[in-house]
Parts: C-alpha cells; structure tokens; sequence
C-alpha cells in the first residue's frame, strides 16, 4: 500500500514542481470526473512522466480504486481495514434472508459489567445531538451562565461526580452499581413543519415494572397522528389533559442523581420531552452500525440480531408501536450487554481478518514440508506484515511475522526478508511466506496526507515523519522538486521488490485513498458546527462556523475525490 500515490501524477506533461502549490479545495479537481476515466488505463511508458516509467516495466494497466465509505454522510472508511478483512464463511445451515441472530465468538468468556460503564461520554452526547446538560459544561463562567431555552428544563444534577455511588453502598456483585435505571420511550406526532411534539411517554424499571404510562396533549393543534408508527388516534387523545409542563415536572422529581436512563436513539425522545439529564446509556450507541456513525441500527434489527425476537411489529399498520414494547426492548439489550461485556457486539463487522483467515487455510505439499506432506497436509499459510510503527498493536498483529520500520527503506528491506526467508532460517523460514502486506509512507508524509485524524491505525497518532528529497536516495540529485525525488525512489524501490519476488508472484499496488486534506478540513468543521448549534441557548447567527447546504455539498465533494484512489496489478 502506497498512500499518496494519484491518478494525475500519471498523465503526460505533469510539472512535479508545481504539484503541491494547490491548496487542498483546489487539488481535488484534479479527481477524475467523466466515466470513461473510470475505465482502466494501459501504462506506456513513454506516455509517463521519467520517475514513474518504471511503473509501466512492472504494470500493465492503472486501475481506478474506490475506497469504502459514504458520500451522503461525508464518511471515508479505513482502507487499511477494508484491505484486511475478509467475507466471512457462509455456514451450510446460515439463513438466506433476515437477520441473523448473533452467537457468540469461539472461546468467549462472559464478563459481568457494570450498567456505569456504558454511560456515555460527554464528548458522545454531544456528537450524538443530545441536549446540554449545565453539568456537562466545564465548572467556572460558562456553567454559572448557563441558561435553558424557553420551555426547557434540566435535571437536578450539579456535577457529573454527584451521581457516583459509593463502592460500600453497592451490593457486591451487582450491576446497576447503586444506580436506580429506567428506559424510556416516547411516541410523537406532527405538529408543523418538520415538527414533532410528544404524545405518549413510558417509563420502565430495571425490573421491568411500569414506572410511567402517560398520553399527553401537545400545545399545538396536531396535523397528522402517524397512527401508523406512533400508535396514536385523535380519539385517544380528545379526553387527555396531561401536558408537557406535568410531564416534565414527574421526570425531574424522578431523575435524581443517582438516575440513569436509557434508551434507543434518546436525543429525539429528550428533545420532545425538552428535558436534559448527563447519565444517559442508548443502544444506539454501544451497540454501534457496522458502517460506523452517524449511521445507527434500528432498534427493530438490534432486537433481532442481540435478542431474537420480533419487535414494532405494528410499524406501518394501524396498530403502530408500542412505547412500552420498545423500552423493554431496550433494557433487555442494555441487559443483554452487562452480561456479556463491552467487547461484545462492539463494532462488529461482518468480516474476518485476512490473516487469521490465511492462518487457517491452504494446504502443505511434500515439496516444502518434507515427507509428512506426502499427498497434501491440511496447513495454514505463512503472512508477514510490514509497517511503519509497531506493527504488533495494529490490525496486523495478527500476521505470523510482524516487522516494525521506521522508514520506507526499512518496509523494502522488511518485504524482500519476507518473501525470502532468513538465510539462517530461524525466524522466517527459507523460502519465505505466502503472503506479505506492506505499507511505504514517505509519499504520504510529503503530501501532507498523514494528518491525526487516524484514518488508518492506531500509530498515526504518532505524527508524520519530515520528509525532504534527503530522505528520497535513488534519484533525489538530479530531481527537480521533493516530490520528484521521492516518485523516483518510490519507483526503484517497488522495481528492486519485484526483482526479489519469486516467479508466479502477484505484486499489487494500492494508494488506498485519495487526496483527504479537504475532506479532513470540512468534517471539523462540521463537528464544531454541530458541538455549538445542540447547545441550549445557542442561536444559529452567532455560532462562529456556519453549516449550510453549500458547505454540505462541499463536503460530498471532498469526500468523493478522498476515496477515490488507484491500484497497479501485476503477476511476475
């Protein structure tokens, strides 16, 4: 995998010199936009600028590569991590269709966990859009100020350490850890224009007692009752006198400190109640999308796949859903998880590592494991891992052979010993192994592409490393520019590698992304915007960043050119 590598830097007449003067908004124009530059291209090399033409030598063709993520929710996945993970094996019995009820992973152990331990952080309520509590603010100015919106109120909380229990008031073993829990679910119904207003809240105990069954009368007149997902009727609601004000008054003399609610996606829920409490645990949040956020599972799947069992089954008919139902459901997968542990269902994917798939599969002959082997020896294959950092703490870590670099020379080096062996044979056998995945990072760092947003693993949060044409020593001489000279080291170093490969040997090259400054840029931007507009009392003319339709059909953009990479496929 080679970061930084572009579609552009591959077409006649490129002035490497100027290359990097583009600033980041600017530099994604150069993505490819017509779909016949989607095609693959053939590599001639008289055609390619002179540090690249070793390319054409080793490749027939430049692939275009699209990288995993999301244009509508300006998400870019991690490449790294697409690379390695593999289908899972389909078993002989798995369903066709429906959701597949989850079972836990070989060797699993349950781990009792406290309820406390999935509350959700501050920094996740606020990129969650959950309403501001004043002791979520920091102490000082800011929290003496704070003042609710009109109709708003909060929860008797001064200081998120007030709802600590202490440890010899909590009975061994237990895990609400002294808290009292209740879920909550609310039904809504239109009021005005992309309004909502609530009609219906149940409050339910850890126990599963019915602590609130309220239907209530909204202030304004309701345009439509959704009867068909809300469950409520205009004839349910002609007698009720209950309003938004009492409800609000029940919920704060029952949310104490010690309270904590959970619930499933509980920002429109507190939204329509316009109440605001900092212990919050949602399902929607510790059992995570596989795609990752903003996305969130449907309580409905959450049920099926974590409980096996059918919810909201009046969803789209008359009969509607029901709050009770749902809060329950709710508690049982909160349950579910303080039985099993945080590890579990976090951040599933539907995958397997590249490495422990290889571990297991493949068959070992008599030509290289000797008279043992004759006619075939059920075997695992060999992997090596090659990066920059500790490759030991990364989603390599599971390779059989794990090489730690510091330098793009060092990854070179660390491919050719893999694909070779040791010549004493003591770590990696002579002949080398199976299958090597590596990472050169110097064309990254120089492109100011390797940035902290930890796009990739976990050792980016290392930094970059300063890389000048000093660092590029095949060619830097006679280079024009940094850029220049780190291409040509780049090209001899991917020649010498190919040179080392044994015949019959795939040799694939893959920049994983595209250019992600901008991209990068816009989605902070995005996230200061939403920290500031979901505090209370903010108004939209005074935030210091503006989020429109323009900036979001920016940030579209930019995500389009981050994942749109390139790919070089050769066999020796």
């Amino acid at each position: 995998m080679v970061p930084g590598l572009e579609e552009a830097m591959f077409k006649p007449n490129v002035d490497f010199s100027a290359y990097s003067d583009l600033a980041p908004d600017q530099a994604i124009n150069r993505v490819a936009t017509s779909p016949d530059d989607y095609y693959p291209r053939a590599l001639k090399k008289d055609a390619l600028p002179q540090p690249l033409q070793p390319f054409a030598d080793l490749f027939p063709h430049l692939w275009p590569v699209r990288a995993p993520g999301d244009d509508k929710y300006g998400k870019l996945h991690s490449p790294v991590h697409a690379m390695l993970t593999a289908p899972p094996p389909k078993s002989s019995g798995e369903k066709k269709n429906g959701v597949k009820a989850v079972s836990d992973p070989h060797g699993w152990k349950d781990q009792r966990t406290r309820i406390t331990e999935f509350l959700a952080s501050t920094e996740d309520l606020m990129e969650n859009g959950f309403p501001t509590h004043p002791a979520m603010l920091p102490e000082g100015e800011r929290r003496a100020n704070f003042k609710d919106p009109a109709g708003w109120v909060h929860t008797r909380v001064e200081r998120l350490e007030d709802g600590d229990v202490p440890e010899v008031d909590i009975q061994q073993g237990s895990v609400t850890a002294g808290r009292e829990v209740l879920a909550l679910d609310c039904e809504m119904c239109v009021t005005g224009e992309n309004e909502y207003s609530l009609t219906r809240i149940s409050l339910v105990s850890w126990d599963g007692e019915v602590v609130l069954d309220e239907l209530v009368k909204p202030d304004k007149p309701i345009i439509n009752y959704v009867t068909q997902y809300s469950g409520i009727t205009k004839e349910m609601l002609d007698p009720v006198t209950t309003t938004l004000r009492d409800i609000q008054s029940r919920l704060l003399d029952l949310l104490h400190p010690h309270a904590i609610l959970l619930g499933h996606s509980l920002d429109s829920d507190l939204k329509a109640i316009q109440l605001s409490h900092p212990f919050i645990v949602d399902t929607s949040i510790i059992y995570p999308h596989p795609r990752g956020p903003p996305l969130k599972s449907s309580l409905k799947f959450l049920a099926q796949k974590y409980l096996s069992r059918e919810v909201q089954k009046g969803g789209g008919t008359s009969a509607g859903h029901d709050s009770i139902e749902d809060a329950k459901t709710c508690l049982d997968l909160v349950k579910k998880k303080c039985e099993k542990g945080k590890a579990w269902a976090a951040g599933e994917v539907q995958g397997e590592n590249i490495f422990k798939r290889l571990a297991r599969a493949g068959t070992a002959y008599r030509a290289t494991a000797g008279p043992v082997a004759t006619g075939g020896l059920p075997t695992g294959k060999l992997s090596a891992a090659v990066d920059w950092g500790d490759v030991s703490r990364s989603a390599c870590s599971a390779a059989t052979f794990t090489i730690s670099c510091k330098t793009d020379a060092d990854v070179e080096a660390g491919i050719v010993r893999a694909v070779r062996g040791d010549p004493d044979g003591l770590e990696i056998p002579g002949g080398g192994v199976d299958f090597v995945w590596a990472r050169m990072r110097e064309l990254e760092a120089l492109q100011g592409w390797w940035n902290r947003n930890k796009l990739a693993t976990d050792d980016d949060a290392a930094g970059p490393p300063a890389v000048d044409a000093a660092d590029c020593d095949d060619g830097a001489a006679s280079s024009s520019s940094p850029l220049e000279a780190c291409l040509t080291s780049l090209a001899q170093r991917l020649k010498r590698i190919h040179d080392a490969l044994p015949p019959c040997t795939a040799l694939i090259v893959l920049s994983g992304t595209g250019d992600p400054r901008e991209m990068s840029r816009l989605q902070a931007v995005q996230a200061k915007f939403k920290k500031e507009y979901n505090t209370p009392g903010s108004k939209w003319d005074n935030l210091s960043v503006k989020w429109t339709d323009t900036e979001e059909q920016l940030l579209r953009k930019a995500v389009r050119a981050a994942r749109s990479g390139i790919g070089f496929v050769g066999v020796k």
